[in-house]
């Protein structure tokens, strides 16, 4: 299968936990990603509504508190297949990497999921940040 593929990360400057009790709720998404406005999950469903007012229908394929990985894919009709990754890493010292990455076709839709997710890993450090003045970002970008 010929798909686009992405990775996002950014170094933040808190705990892995901390981190994971925003990014790992998927009731949450809405809070941290620009562009989304709500959120609902119902069991192993989500259904998130952009700005915009589309309705993007999801299925929850992984939610493990351990790993600290979410993983989701979209069922929306103009998607042939998508899947995305998010995985938030402890470094030490009250560090973490936070990665995001997606496959997507059609191809084109990787890259409109990557802006989505270099805008949310930018505001995710900003809204930690703003609790503590402790975090440092960088945001790396991957398309295949």
């Amino acid at each position: 299968m010929a798909f686009g593929s992405l990775r996002h990360h950014c170094i933040v400057g808190h705990a892995a936990d901390r981190v994971w009790d925003l990014v790992g709720d998927p009731t949450r998404v809405h809070e941290w990603i620009p562009g989304i406005t709500s959120c609902e999950v119902e069991g192993t469903s989500r259904k998130v509504t952009l700005g915009n007012g589309l309705v993007l229908p999801e299925e929850i394929l992984v939610h493990d508190h351990v790993q600290r990985r979410f993983q989701y894919r979209i069922d929306a009709g103009f998607f042939s297949y998508h899947r995305s990754t998010l995985d938030v890493i402890p470094l030490g010292n009250d560090t973490c990497i936070v990665t995001y990455s997606a496959d997507a076709d059609p191809r084109a839709m990787a890259l409109v999921i990557a802006g989505a997710a270099a805008a949310g890993l930018d505001n995710l450090t900003e809204l930690l940040s703003s609790a503590s003045t402790s975090t440092t970002s960088s945001t790396r970008q991957e398309v295949h």
